[in-house]
């Protein structure tokens, strides 16, 4: 996959999955927007791993719940690397609390940054994307089907953002833009480790699957991100890739497995 010449807005890019999904861009040749709310060590770290390799990058602080931010972002991107083609909304948040403690105030923040969000930065990229078109990726997550225990908000966002994908994929069809999401199981993040998961009945419970065999990393997950920036990619728009780790101890290096529309299934 040779992504030289495109310019990609990867979101909540400083840690965690977004940072490595920023990087696997930039060293394919993206040049790369590295969005962040707070973290700036982390993004201008991120930005650094990717220059430091050849690449090239910026980091961009914006809120991507708020019109104003996503605006300011795609305009110093496209001051900093001419107009974007490739969009990756990763900026996401998860509360995993059962559903009597829930809060209009927790709806809200979960909503407005794992589904308002990615609806700001569509509506942006219709602006920015050049007239040849382009990619939006959505990080989705398995959730959205199989949820986990006290995840029913978490899951709803998740489902609302898979349906957001397959509705775009055909409303942007005919101006060219492609629109697929990514659905990671659980993957270890630092993230991952704050709620207490590493070393729980939780993780062993997954990683005990056979066909999982372990948790994702997030270096499971760029390669099919990737792809789906790539013009490999052309001809796929309105699917979702589920991302779950080597399929088998046996074979591991193969890394995607058919959740519903699997694009491509790598050996």
């Amino acid at each position: 996959m040779n992504l030289t010449g495109k310019v990609a807005i990867v979101t909540g890019a400083s840690s965690g999955i977004g940072d490595a999904l920023a990087k696997c861009l930039g060293a394919l040749g993206a040049a790369v927007a590295v969005n962040y709310s707070s973290n700036h060590e982390g993004a201008e770290y991120t930005v650094a791993e990717i220059t430091r390799k050849g690449g090239r990058a910026v980091a961009i602080r914006a809120d991507v719940s708020m019109a104003a931010d996503v605006e300011r972002l795609f305009h110093e991107t496209a001051k900093a690397f001419g107009p974007p083609s490739v969009l990756v909304n990763n900026a996401g948040r998860y509360d995993l609390d059962p559903i009597d403690v829930v809060t209009e105030e927790a709806f809200h923040r979960e909503f407005n940054l794992n589904v308002l969000a990615p609806i700001l930065t569509a509506q942006e990229a219709l602006k920015c994307f050049p007239e040849a078109g382009g990619s939006i990726i959505n990080i989705s997550s398995i959730t959205s089907e199989n949820p986990v225990f006290n995840s029913a908000l978490y899951s709803a966002s998740k489902g609302a953002l898979d349906t957001l994908t397959a509705a775009l994929a055909k409303e942007l069809a005919p101006r060219r833009i492609r629109v697929n999401a990514v659905a990671p199981g659980s993957t270890l993040t630092d993230g991952f480790y704050r709620p207490g998961f590493a070393g729980s009945e939780l993780e062993k419970a997954v990683a005990a699957v056979p066909s999982v065999g372990r948790l994702v990393q997030t270096d499971d997950i760029a390669p099919l991100v990737a792809f789906l920036a790539s013009d490999d990619s052309a001809r796929v728009t309105g699917h979702l890739a589920g991302v779950l780790g080597p399929l088998s101890s046996e074979n591991p290096e193969r890394r995607f497995r058919r959740v519903k529309n699997l694009i491509v299934e790598e050996t």
